[in-house]
């Protein structure tokens, strides 16, 4: 439990630390996700996160900003799109090392041997069984993409 704790010290520490320096952008990038972390304990009525929860909050936020960059991007939003991306980035070096596509390829074979996953129909098993293995370490688009097209084959 320990663990848990350190992350969400180690924001707040770094939300000091950006302050002291001027680094207005992590700062105020650390000051949300404090915020967001705060309105969540709250929401469980006062009960603090586990290390899981920050991660899962922290991979939203960073889904909520790469899905600004697409529409500032399609809104021809440079100035605004290159705030969200280093937004993201700060947000990003919150998170567990990301698997890579092989690794999560080996996890997925483990996976659907061990339930005996033999076709489509078998994917809620298979991302069931899946999911609570790659939380936080893996984007679940493609995990399921993997998932597919093992399943497919």
């Amino acid at each position: 439990m320990a663990d848990e704790a350190g992350l969400k010290q180690r924001i707040s520490d770094d939300m000091k630390a950006a302050m002291k320096s001027g680094d207005t952008l992590r700062r105020d990038t650390l000051r949300m996700l404090g915020a967001a972390i705060k309105n969540a304990e709250i929401e469980k009525r006062g009960t603090a996160l586990e290390e899981g929860d920050i991660v899962a909050l922290v991979a939203r936020e960073i889904k909520h900003r790469q899905e600004s960059i697409d529409a500032f991007k399609a809104g021809n939003r440079p100035e605004l799109m290159a705030k969200e991306e280093a937004e993201k980035k700060v947000l990003e070096g919150y998170m567990p090392a990301q698997m890579d596509r092989a690794e999560i390829e080996q996890l997925v074979s483990k996976v659907m041997a061990a339930v005996g996953a033999a076709g489509p129909a078998d994917k809620g098993k298979v991302m069931k069984e899946l999911m609570p293995q790659v939380k936080g370490k893996a984007d679940g688009k493609l995990v399921n993409e993997i998932v597919t097209e093992r399943l497919n084959k």
